[in-house]
């Protein structure tokens, strides 16, 4: 026997090392398969979603775009012959509801409607801006002239200060006995902190170039002669308002020495002294004063759109594009 030769040896567990190597191969191919599948998958639904949402801001940049222009279009009243409503409601400012330029364009719209039969005038207002309320006075006057149509004004809770100046250039104004209606005066408020500060030992720092540049400054001395000027500059915009409600008002009224000292009265008192000329409702005035009880809104308002407008305009843009820009690739 020889020797040198060697019983073989017993067959080992498992396959051989490059078996192992063959087995273990489509194994990571397929989880490579799958990681890439699934990252296809999240990229797709990802494109989707920011897809949704860039044809959301198209969609929305349609629905403004509509809004806007139904609300130039005017009212969608009937063409009917009917009374013109325009509210007239809380502070009378440039940024308010209650603006002349809002108030300016229901009262132009109502005007020109040939089947608006007259203008009223629901007023809920403390006043406000004596320059906003005089241009919606004088406006009214133009545009009755021109139209030669009725204004009635019918005050709700209150007609105040710069609201019943606008008030007096209707023809009637029409009031609730408990209304509160008057406040014919003007006013400059402010505050004074010089003792304040005194006690504190407060120094205040300021220049000026022009002698009057820091008028009325809360944190200096009162100047008389600073203090004249403008009490004879609210002066002439009461005797500006006092003219307003002498023409508008006429022989209608009942000057006693407290009309123009910027007290208010109840609606009842207000028809007893010729601020107003008799109680009535809306639909009291529409049915048997104007004769026309179909009655349109013409109230110029902030619409969800203008709002929407305002808030996202330059992301609606932006996304309206990115969503044109991603339908053409989208299979």
């Amino acid at each position: 026997m020889n020797d040198d030769l060697q019983p073989p040896l017993p067959p080992q567990d498992g396959p051989a090392p490059g078996a192992a190597g063959a087995a273990a191969r489509p194994a990571l191919e397929s989880t490579l398969e799958q990681f890439a599948r699934e990252l296809l998958r999240q990229q797709r639904s990802e494109r989707r979603w920011r897809v949704f949402f860039r044809l959301a801001w198209l969609a929305l940049a349609v629905a403004i775009a509509w809004g806007l222009m139904a609300q130039r279009l005017g009212p969608g009243g009937s063409k009917l012959p009917h009374t013109a409503l325009i509210e007239l409601r809380g502070e009378i400012a440039p940024d308010a509801e209650a603006s002349a330029e809002a108030l300016l364009a229901a009262l132009r719209s109502a005007f020109e409607e040939a089947s608006a039969q007259a203008v009223v005038l629901r007023i809920n207002s403390p006043g406000g801006s004596p320059v906003q309320a005089g241009i919606v006075n004088d406006e009214i006057r133009r545009l009755k002239a021109l139209h030669r149509k009725k204004v009635y004004a019918v005050v709700d809770e209150m007609c105040a200060s710069g609201a019943y100046y606008v008030a007096v250039a209707a023809d009637e104004i029409f009031v609730d006995k408990a209304s509160l209606v008057g406040s014919i005066g003007v006013l400059m408020d402010g505050f004074g902190f010089v003792g304040l500060m005194d006690k504190l030992g407060i120094e205040r720092r300021l220049l000026t170039a022009g002698a009057n540049k820091g008028m009325l400054d809360p944190f200096s001395p009162q100047n008389e002669r600073q203090r004249g000027y403008a009490q004879a500059m609210i002066d002439e915009i009461h005797a500006q308002f006092i003219r307003a409600v002498r023409q508008g008002r006429g022989t209608r009224l009942k000057e006693t020495p407290e009309t123009f000292s910027g007290l208010y009265w109840s609606g009842e008192d207000a028809v007893r002294m010729g601020l107003a000329d008799r109680f009535g409702t809306l639909d009291l005035v529409a049915r048997d004063v104007v004769h026309a009880e179909e009655v349109v809104d013409y109230t110029q308002r902030e619409n969800v759109a203008e709002r929407l407008a305002k808030r996202f305009g330059a992301g609606v843009g932006q996304g309206a594009a990115r969503a044109l820009r991603e339908l053409a690739p989208l299979r």
